[in-house]
């Protein structure tokens, strides 16, 4: 290769730095951390930090059933046999063994996790719910590696405020959605003096939308008749 081209091309390398770091500086803003908060922001508002693995009991509690009712959370996503479903932030396992179960033998989910803790609880309790359907996939704070343009149908539930890069997770997750397959952001509510959950793990419909609005995502309806949380659901379109 020509020596020019050579420093043409370091050239361009030397700069492109800059711009990405400049880009990443502009998305997110370091602030004074919160008790729950982990110190960075994104389109205002403060991410909550994870719940670990340590907390794993809460997502299989007996109380659930009644207290987030998920019966009605997955009557609202819709679910149809066949379908390829990701469930983002599996945690155990809890959604998606019982969106397998609506997909049937023919469909497939992804649980994804990003922590290798809780990824080892969530494929004892797929194993120990002979959930075979579902497959379990260890992603980044980044990216959910699933493959591109193959979901129907991806579901966050109360995830998403808690991920560190909000932006490029959503971004990796359209990516991975059908031209029209649908994502479900699954919150609890904010402002609402009946929800009993920590002001940084809730977020409004209007703060979700924002966030989905960075991406070539089109809302479809809100469910808001649950006992503490919203269902917020959107459609892929056509990339902008």
């Amino acid at each position: 290769m020509p020596m020019n081209r050579i420093c043409w091309l370091l050239l361009l390398f030397s700069i492109s730095l800059p711009l990405q770091a400049a880009e990443l500086t502009q998305r997110y803003a370091r602030i004074a951390a919160t008790p729950d908060g982990i110190g960075k922001s994104y389109m205002g508002r403060e991410i909550a930090q994870a719940m670990s693995y340590h907390g794993a009991a809460w997502l299989e509690r007996a109380e659930r059933a009644q207290e987030e009712r998920p019966d009605l959370v997955l009557a609202a996503l819709d679910i149809k046999p066949g379908m390829a479903i990701a469930d983002i932030g599996a945690g155990t396992g809890y959604y998606a063994r019982r969106m397998a179960r609506r997909s049937g033998s023919k469909g497939i989910v992804y649980a994804v996790e990003a922590q290798p803790g809780m990824m080892a609880l969530l494929e004892k309790e797929l194993a120990r719910h002979l959930a075979t359907s579902v497959k379990a996939v260890l992603g980044t704070p980044t990216d959910p590696r699933l493959p591109e343009a193959s979901i129907d149908l991806a579901v966050m539930v109360d995830v998403y405020h808690e991920l560190e890069y909000p932006y490029e997770m959503l971004s990796a997750i359209v990516r991975s959605l059908k031209t029209g397959g649908r994502v479900a952001f699954v919150e609890f509510r904010a402002n609402d003096p009946t929800v009993p959950i920590k002001p940084l793990h809730t977020m409004t419909e209007e703060q979700v939308r924002k966030e989905a609005a960075a991406h070539p995502l089109e809302w479809l309806k809100t469910v808001r008749e649950l006992p503490w949380q919203h269902v917020m659901i959107f459609r892929k379109v056509s990339e902008r």
